[in-house]
């Protein structure tokens, strides 16, 4: 099987080169966030309980890995930052926190709405001392409103955002979509912020205080349907694999070997697809002369395009479709896609050797190229604790104040 493997390199493109980032983050959103931030040259300090850390590192599919405290989930979207142990429990855990603020531009948590106040680091708190500082907080519903308080995980969101009962069928009833996408597009929310907030501040000198909800994110990645509802009343139906456009031409189709997703939308894509499928009928039958029409007989179209499109895959159809300027493409399975020629030349992943272990773990890069080149990760994720000893040396401390810390298991 084929990899996407280009060779460990360093990006020039790093517009944040020169931030620092404080990250008291775990689990997926907010690591992600910053995770986006260092591939982007930012310096990101990524404080983690002493002794077990991020809890994503006991996790996954590789036992190993994840008894080292280097789970799947972890690996993920942590390299090229820096892992500091650290008890905000404990009051000289809290002191050296602040001292480590006094040099960072990004203030980046995820804790329980009302946890960083009790700690000490409300917005209001950290201003105080670091005036310019950009506040970043991700949580499951936001900073107000009556959930505010609640915990939740990608899964309660999507069960709470209406997105499963836009999903599946009928008759499956509602359905989660198979990946936490929604705490991976809370990642891209919270750096998209930060980077906006940097912005702001070198504009005006002034914090700003960022608040960054799972469910607002969840319901933007629906506007479409959030719109139709509140303007029309339009609540949406569960569409199973048809398309969103509605289009009697488009949806998902079953060849004579896998499944194709078809999108005849315009009327020049529907007049080529009658070419390719050498049916003269389609493109001449007052049925479908229209969208108008071949959208009230809807029913009979799909029955004769779905016995068409039996006579061959839906690889050749896919050839053939685009060839002819009608969007399709057949549906794939991961490891499928990750073997194609267009995800290696867009060099989504990037491999990197696990330190002391003979591992190499592929890691996405930033979701876009800059000059033509993709922008990997240059370092590893670090093992628990890794940056510790260095960043509290260039903080000031001596070698006997941080072998005290470790010792009341501050560190």
């Amino acid at each position: 099987m084929v990899r996407i493997t280009p060779a460990m390199t360093h990006s020039t493109f790093q517009p944040l080169a020169g931030i620092r980032v404080l990250d008291i983050t775990q689990v997926l959103a907010g690591p992600y966030a910053s995770y986006q931030l260092a591939l982007m040259g930012a310096e990101v300090i990524k404080i983690e309980r002493p002794g077990d850390g991020d809890w994503t590192r006991s996790g996954g599919t590789d036992a190993d890995l994840a008894k080292a405290q280097m789970g799947l989930p972890y690996l993920t979207q942590n390299a090229n930052k820096k892992s500091v142990t650290l008890d905000l429990k404990h009051e000289r855990g809290r002191a050296v926190l602040q001292r480590m603020l006094s040099s960072c531009d990004v203030f980046l948590e995820n804790l329980r709405p009302g946890a960083m106040p009790t700690l000490g680091f409300s917005f209001e708190q950290v201003r105080q001392f670091r005036p310019d500082i950009v506040y970043c907080s991700i949580s499951a519903f936001g900073q107000d409103g009556p959930l505010n308080k609640r915990r939740a995980y990608d899964h309660v969101v999507q069960g709470m955002c209406g997105i499963m009962h836009a999903t599946g069928s009928r008759e499956s009833g509602p359905t989660k979509v198979g990946a936490p996408y929604i705490d991976y597009a809370t990642g891209l929310n919270g750096a998209f912020a930060i980077v906006a907030a940097l912005h702001e501040v070198r504009r005006t000198g002034n914090a700003v205080r960022l608040d960054v909800a799972m469910l607002d994110t969840a319901l933007l990645l629906m506007a479409s349907h959030v719109t139709a509802y509140l303007t029309a009343g339009t609540e949406p139906a569960p569409a199973g694999n048809e398309a969103f456009s509605g289009s009697a031409a488009s949806g998902c189709f079953s060849t004579r070997e896998g499944l194709l997703m078809l999108a005849a939308n315009t009327e020049g894509q529907w007049q080529s697809l009658c070419r390719v499928l050498n049916n003269d009928a389609l493109s001449t039958d007052p049925r479908w002369k229209t969208a108008s029409a071949r959208s009230e007989h809807a029913v009979d179209l799909r029955v004769i395009l779905t016995e068409q499109l039996a006579t061959k895959t839906a690889s050749e159809w896919d050839a053939q479709l685009n060839d002819a300027g009608v969007p399709a493409g057949s549906v794939m399975r991961l490891a499928e896609i990750l073997d194609h020629a267009q995800c290696q030349a867009r060099e989504i992943t990037q491999a990197v050797p696990l330190p002391e272990t003979t591992s190499v773990i592929h890691l996405p890069t930033l979701g876009f190229k800059a000059n033509g080149h993709s922008i990997p990760p240059s370092t590893a994720p670090p093992t628990l604790g890794h940056d510790t000893n260095t960043v509290l040396l260039e903080l000031g401390l001596e070698k006997a104040e941080i072998k005290a810390l470790r010792e009341q298991n501050v560190i």
